[in-house]
């Protein structure tokens, strides 16, 4: 395989979607971030990570039978739909097998679509240099669509395809500048995501530390019965040093040699039990089928007792 994998281009968050003609939106796929690469001979399937998962999706390694490049590398989403939409969790039922016996039922037990948005290298050149309107009509001339394959559209109006993913309960846009190249290993405003999120007030039951500092929350809310659940872990968003420095002094007044969640937490190792008494505002992007957050982010310091935080909650 003589084409390395690359560390694809990457959109910043944005709260609002740019607005005018050289902009255009497109659906943000609630998938994997797969590229293909194809020098005439080998292909290969690489996720974002740079993970080899060509074994994991067999029906997308002929790509003589869908692209009319001679050598290409494509990037991509791949995505399986539940419920009428993309769902990370089906999809990753097929991203996460080994067995070939098991990709080989998977292939019709769990579709796996390839939406197709960008191009990076064809016929022996690099393109990445030309602006992303002329790579989109390269990849219009090459692509040979059919249902498990297909090229992301564009659409003009950010703000009316947002509403539409709000309606439908989709993942999120992303807007991109018609003119902008392709940045490898790059991440820059040029390519923005403006996705939907759930807020929520979650009551901290538990703390992981690192270097003796606390480094993530084990988060509960109350059910209708009153039970304390687990609803996922975060260690990453919008709180400040001073604010890890603070629940580093707070947790030892709290630590309890109970669990209090009714069920058990996905992270026990190294875990210390707190008194939940501390609550934060949290994002996230969905419910997962375990009852957990999806990618949740701190908000920060929620500013209601622990009491407030039940399952029922409007933020």
């Amino acid at each position: 395989m003589e084409l390395k994998p690359v560390v694809p281009f990457e959109p910043v968050r944005v709260h609002e979607a740019p607005q005018g003609e050289d902009w255009i939106a497109q659906v943000k796929w609630d998938g994997v971030r797969m590229l293909t690469y194809f020098d005439g001979k080998e292909v290969k399937l690489i996720n974002r990570k740079g993970n080899d998962r060509t074994r994991q999706y067999p029906e997308f390694t002929d790509v003589p039978g869908f692209c009319r490049a001679d050598s290409v590398i494509l990037d991509g989403e791949m995505i399986a739909i539940s419920g009428g939409k993309p769902s990370f969790h089906e999809v990753m039922k097929r991203d996460s097998l080994r067995r070939d016996q098991e990709i080989r039922s998977a292939v019709s037990r769990v579709p796996a679509i390839y939406m197709i948005f960008d191009i990076l290298y064809c016929n022996g050149d690099w393109v990445t240099d030309r602006p992303l309107a002329e790579r989109q009509e390269l990849l219009r001339d090459i692509l040979i669509p059919h249902e498990r394959l297909q090229p992301v559209p564009n659409v003009a109006d950010a703000d009316r395809l947002f509403t539409v993913m709000k309606q439908q309960g989709w993942e999120g846009i992303v807007s991109k500048r018609l003119n902008s190249t392709y940045a490898i290993g790059g991440k820059d405003a040029r390519w923005t995501k403006l996705k939907l999120a759930h807020d929520l007030y979650a009551a901290i039951g538990g703390v992981t530390y690192r270097d003796g500092r606390v480094n993530a929350l084990l988060l509960g809310v109350y059910d209708d019965e009153g039970r304390f659940l687990y609803i996922g872990h975060a260690g990453t968003g919008k709180w400040k040093v001073e604010d890890w420095k603070k629940i580093t002094e707070l947790a030892p007044r709290l630590r309890t040699g109970t669990r209090p969640f009714a069920n058990t937490p996905e992270r026990i190792k190294g875990a210390d039990w707190l008194k939940p008494q501390l609550a934060v505002k949290v994002q996230f992007l969905e419910w997962t089928p375990g009852g957990t957050m999806r990618h949740p982010v701190i908000q920060g310091w929620a500013g209601v007792p622990a009491e407030a935080c039940v399952l029922s909650q409007q933020v």
